[in-house]
């Protein structure tokens, strides 16, 4: 199945600026599969895994003298999985300042070693972009809004990794191999995590509380683990594109809730494999979890990719007034709930109303999220 990703316009554009282009992801995205579709047909193209040990070895004596050999008569020099190679970020600031006529392309699955290894050194030098699951734009973009707001009940079950969307009727197999094997892969290797069962533990408390405020300590005690090792691991697990963190929104109350978190995962389909419940929607007791996670993330890879410049938190009180989604852009606030019945009333709490005069409130269900996500047609 061809999809058009919506970050490939992107790189097109910062093609040439003389800066590399960085692009993260969780494994099994389809960063591999973009950059080759892009670029596999042009004959002036140097690519090289980095999972593979003769090109880790070549990268460990490299010189620009050298690359300058390596890439004669090419134009573009991309470089996969690239955080396995050793300093592998003096070595693109090499490249990058002695061939700036070479335009650097750079893919990690592990974003906090990626991170650490090109920051300082490519400071100034890089465009950097993430790259996410299939978005519902993209399965727009691909086949129609009819036939995509059809899929919606698959979608809030399956997600949206591309291997799920083009095997269907090979989910539940697909899934089970996708959080068996790669999700844990680069925590693992880089922590060196003894007991990787508790962090298969923590994946399933966090899917079980989907939406809903956490707290270190009470998950610490389900995994039996101390409240700051589940904060770590939180945030490994941000690094490598599983979940993401929503903090509170706070500003005029003396009520409002100033340190909280919500974790939301980045597929529901991954959501769904760790608990071991993939039955369709209409059967479950969690749909209202399911869109408020999947209406979530997907407004994150919109605001990604459209290159917006959007703060974005929930917002709830002491005495449990809450709103799912606020954003701040340009001065305006602006709060969203999400319903997944078109026939629930949401209230706004006067609360809100009162110490946000100028913010509006929406809500946003399965009859009219399209536009929330970008389709304007």
């Amino acid at each position: 199945m061809m999809i058009q990703r919506l970050l490939e316009n992107t790189i097109r554009q910062k093609e040439g600026t003389g800066k590399a282009i960085v692009i993260v992801g969780s494994r099994q995205v389809g960063k591999t599969t973009l950059l080759k579709q892009m670029f596999s047909e042009r004959d002036d193209l140097l690519w090289y895994n980095g999972d593979e040990a003769d090109i880790q070895q070549l990268f460990a004596t490299l010189t620009s003298t050298r690359m300058q050999a390596l890439a004669s008569n090419k134009k573009t020099l991309i470089i996969d999985e690239a955080q396995r190679i050793s300093d592998i970020g003096l070595k693109l600031k090499i490249i990058v300042d002695n061939i700036p006529e070479l335009q650097v392309i750079v893919s990690g699955s592990s974003a906090f070693e990626l991170a650490n290894k090109i920051n300082e050194p490519l400071t100034g030098r890089k465009w950097e972009y993430k790259m996410f699951p299939l978005s519902f734009k993209e399965m727009v973009d691909h086949h129609g809004v009819i036939n995509e707001k059809r899929m919606l009940s698959h979608r809030l079950v399956y997600g949206y990794y591309p291997e799920i969307v083009s095997n269907p009727g090979n989910e539940f197999e697909l899934l089970k191999q996708l959080t068996d094997s790669f999700l844990y892969k680069d925590i693992l290797n880089w922590e060196r995590i003894q007991k990787p069962d508790k962090l298969i533990q923590l994946l399933q408390a966090l899917a079980f509380q989907v939406g809903s405020q956490i707290s270190y300590n009470e998950i610490g005690q389900i995994c039996s683990l101390d409240s700051k090792t589940v904060e770590k691991y939180i945030q490994l697990l941000e690094k490598t594109f599983i979940v993401f963190r929503l903090g509170s929104f706070k500003r005029n109350l003396r009520n409002e809730l100033k340190t909280s978190k919500k974790v939301y995962f980045y597929d529901n389909g991954i959501r769904n494999a760790l608990i071991a419940n993939l039955n369709n929607i209409e059967s479950r007791n969690d749909a209202g979890a399911l869109w408020k996670n999947f209406i979530i993330s997907e407004r994150i890879k919109h605001i990604n990719y459209t290159n917006q410049w959007i703060n974005y938190w929930f917002w709830r009180t002491k005495d449990q007034k809450e709103i799912d989604f606020i954003e701040e852009s340009g001065g305006q606030i602006t709060g969203y709930e999400f319903k997944f019945n078109p026939n629930s009333k949401g209230r706004v709490p006067a609360s809100f109303k009162k110490a946000y005069p100028d913010s509006q409130v929406i809500i946003i269900h399965p009859q009219n999220f399209e536009t929330f996500l970008g389709i304007t047609e």
